[in-house]
């Protein structure tokens, strides 16, 4: 078809596409016969102005389709409710790996500590364990906890607790080694602390001063060691998908595991900063922190997920 029939025959129909219209039903019937001109046209005529002239027509109702299109106003609340639930229940069976690694290097820690005394001073430092005796035998065994400013220390704390998440899931590259790795070392540290105060004939009292912040502390830790195996899993096993595939789709879950985690590290910080350094608490109001912390980790990170995963099943199938 010669160029000048082709814009003859469509002129008229290309002029009325000029004129607005709010109906979607028509605003999609133009933009599709456009495409179709446009693709004959630069197939034909490639260098003509018919090209660039049905090119500004398509791009005009492309754009005013763009800038129609509503926004869903509820879409940070959809993704803590709906979207992240169902990618934690998707790679639950790594969370509980997760935790059974963490118990392991944990109990090895313990083990270690008990059979050699070295063993405390070698994890924790010479330093650190000869501060702690002091203070054990100053009568003030958790001081370490009020030596410092509460805002200082809540954002010093927050800032670790952030930057110790995130190298623990970016080791997970590592082929999920370098997550294995770090954290062996920080359940050892962990097993090595606790055995200390239970030595000395305080591990209830440290159970309940510690654990105030570090029920989400060390919740948020295996968590985000669970964000580290996702990623690093996805080059190990990539299933029908490229590794390059796998990697990119395992990511975008890790990360949103981890961003979860920021409100988490952020209480535990103001736990740690502004409440546990009253050492003095009655032990119910402890135990009430406590507990609410530890119920919270597996109300959202376990059952919630599974409700959810639940309810779309239903409403699949449905």
């Amino acid at each position: 078809m010669r160029e000048g029939y082709f814009i003859k025959k469509n002129k008229e129909r290309w002029e009325s596409y000029k004129d607005n219209t709010d109906d979607p039903d028509e605003i999609a019937k133009r933009f599709t016969y456009l495409v179709d001109d446009l693709s004959y046209a630069k197939t034909f005529y490639p260098k003509s102005n018919t090209v660039r002239y049905i090119n500004s027509l398509a791009a005009n109702i492309f754009l005013s389709i763009y800038k129609n299109k509503k926004e869903n106003r509820n879409r940070l609340i959809t993704f803590w409710t709906k979207e992240l639930p169902l990618i934690i229940h998707k790679h639950h069976r790594t969370l509980l790996y997760t935790f059974i690694f963490f118990a392991v290097f944990v109990a090895i820690g313990v083990f270690s500590a008990m059979h050699d005394q070295t063993f405390i001073r070698a994890i924790l430092g010479d330093g650190y364990v000869e501060m702690t005796e002091q203070n054990i035998a100053a009568g003030q065994p958790f001081g370490v906890y009020n030596n410092e400013n509460e805002l200082i220390m809540f954002i010093e704390i927050a800032f670790n607790n952030i930057m110790v998440s995130f190298i623990c899931f970016a080791s997970g590259i590592f082929l999920s080694l370098g997550t294995i790795y770090f954290l062996f070392k920080n359940s050892l540290m962990i097993g090595a602390f606790e055995y200390m105060f239970f030595q000395h004939g305080m591990g209830f009292k440290s159970i309940l001063v510690v654990f105030t912040h570090g029920t989400l502390e060390i919740s948020a830790l295996i968590i985000a060691g669970c964000a580290g195996l996702v990623m690093g899993n996805s080059l190990l096993f990539p299933r029908s998908y490229t590794r390059l595939q796998s990697l990119m789709m395992a990511t975008r879950d890790a990360v949103k595991i981890l961003i979860s985690l920021i409100p988490v590290f952020i209480t535990a910080a103001f736990f740690e900063g502004f409440v546990t350094r009253h050492t003095g608490m009655p032990v119910l109001l402890n135990l009430m922190i406590l507990g609410a912390s530890l119920l919270f980790i597996i109300w959202y990170y376990i059952l919630y997920p599974i409700k959810v995963s639940r309810q779309q099943h239903v409403g699949e199938t449905d």
